[in-house]
């Protein structure tokens, strides 16, 4: 049985969560291995829909081991309340299913204090942060002044790492931000009950993995946010504070890359974006708002309209060459009954002149000229197909012609939430 990475191929909010979902009942651990709670996966079960935030989409399963590697960062309190959402609703999280990794690393207030108050400063130099602190616990992290989960869950390593970071931080915050200081003894009392509440999920996530795959028990690696987004590889500096790409899984578990056996693309029949930053193919006016109506293009963390454009499949193949995207499994191709003509951006102009790779800074992404390819669309009412035969010849010829275009087979095509509606085209798991 494979070990299989799901990365978003686009800019994030593709539909990992009810891919991963779906797939995980193929394998025995789903493993989380990067981001926080400004990723939200989207699930429907039946008339149900349940939004995850740092839990991994495989939770669901009942029989399946979830963990929380140590490239996610976590906030405890928006953890503890999930946890506690997901139990009333009749799911199980508990130390038997939960583990997360003692080398996470912590979202305190003052990280998030700064998220705010940076954004407010910025104008419009804002990158579009949800304020949820990441970037700046990232930062923290890289600069070897963060909390680890491992210090949340003891009072005396807490204390030390606390009064050690905070009179810095408050300094930062109220010189620089114009903020207000934050009290050393309300953040004690409040993260130490946290970890006494989250101490029994706490785990060596690296050695449970390895020992696991040595065992022949297979993993399903689940990232948040998307390729374009990726710190070294996104659109810079646009873009999350983590490794979003298929190379995070190995960084953010602690397991040795040559144990991953297929890539797996998650990327929408069209593209969008969330927040700031350069987006080639973005629609406008009443074509855009009928794309995000018919998707329901809001953020499942933040509520914000996510921008819609057509599909770039220029960009996709850059994230298929970055990554090693062995499959695309293609969401949301219901959304696009309705248009008479469908586009797709097969490469950029630049100056004049057709660009053979991917820009690397966003003040060329910026001036691209997108280059379209158009195809007939179709009126039909497609959610309810339950073989590729059964999509008009239009949208066979769309699904035929990303294929061609982006290099990277189909493996699934979605055409609704619900987990049944979906066609699989090839068999990954045997």
């Amino acid at each position: 049985m494979p070990n299989v990475v799901v990365i978003g191929a686009q800019w994030g909010d593709e539909g990992k969560g009810r891919i991963v979902d779906l797939i995980s009942e193929k394998v025995d651990i789903i493993a989380r291995y990067q981001g926080g709670n400004n990723a939200g996966h989207t699930i429907v079960i039946g008339e149900e829909k349940i939004i995850l935030h740092h839990l991994p989409s495989g939770i669901l399963r009942d029989d399946k081991l979830s963990v929380i590697g140590n490239g996610v960062v976590i906030d405890p309190k928006v953890l503890l309340q999930e946890i506690k959402e997901l139990i009333a609703a009749g799911y199980r999280a508990d130390e038997t299913n939960l583990k997360i990794s003692d080398r996470a690393h912590v979202i305190m207030p003052y990280h998030r204090a700064i998220d705010i108050a940076r954004e407010s400063m910025n104008g419009k130099g804002k990158i579009g942060t949800t304020g949820r602190g990441i970037g700046p616990v990232y930062e923290d992290k890289a600069a070897r002044r963060g909390i680890k989960f491992a210090d949340l869950i003891d009072p005396d390593s807490l204390s030390s790492r606390l009064k050690e970071v905070l009179e810095e931080r408050n300094l930062y915050l109220t010189k620089v931000l114009g903020g207000e200081p934050l009290n050393f003894e309300e953040i004690f009392e409040e993260y130490s009950a946290y970890g006494r509440d989250l101490k029994k999920f706490s785990c060596d996530v690296s050695t449970l993995l390895n020992d696991s795959i040595s065992n022949g028990q297979n993993i399903l690696f689940e990232g948040a946010q998307g390729a374009l987004l990726d710190i070294d590889f996104g659109t810079y500096p646009y873009v999350t504070s983590s490794s979003s790409g298929s190379g995070g899984a190995s960084t953010g578990t602690g397991v040795s890359p040559t144990i991953i056996d297929t890539v797996l693309g998650i990327a929408k029949a069209y593209t969008t974006r969330v927040g700031e930053g350069p987006f080639p193919t973005e629609m406008s006016g009443d074509l855009e708002e009928k794309l995000r109506q018919a998707g329901g293009e809001f953020g499942a963390t933040t509520g914000r309209s996510r921008r819609c454009g057509w599909f770039d499949a220029f960009a996709l193949k850059y994230a298929a060459q970055i990554n090693g995207i062995s499959w695309i499994a293609l969401t949301k191709l219901d959304v696009l009954s309705g248009f008479d003509k469908i586009k797709i951006c097969v490469g950029y102009k630049y100056n004049g002149h057709e660009l053979t790779s991917f820009p690397s800074t966003s003040h060329v992404l910026e001036k691209v000229e997108p280059i379209y390819e158009e195809m007939d669309g179709w009126t039909e009412d497609i959610s309810n197909a339950k073989e590729i035969s059964e999509l008009p010849i239009q949208a066979r010829e769309y699904l035929k012609k990303l294929e061609e275009v982006t290099g990277v087979p189909i493996y699934t095509v979605s055409l609704g939430p619900s987990r049944e509606k979906i066609i699989f085209l090839h068999e990954l798991f045997s």
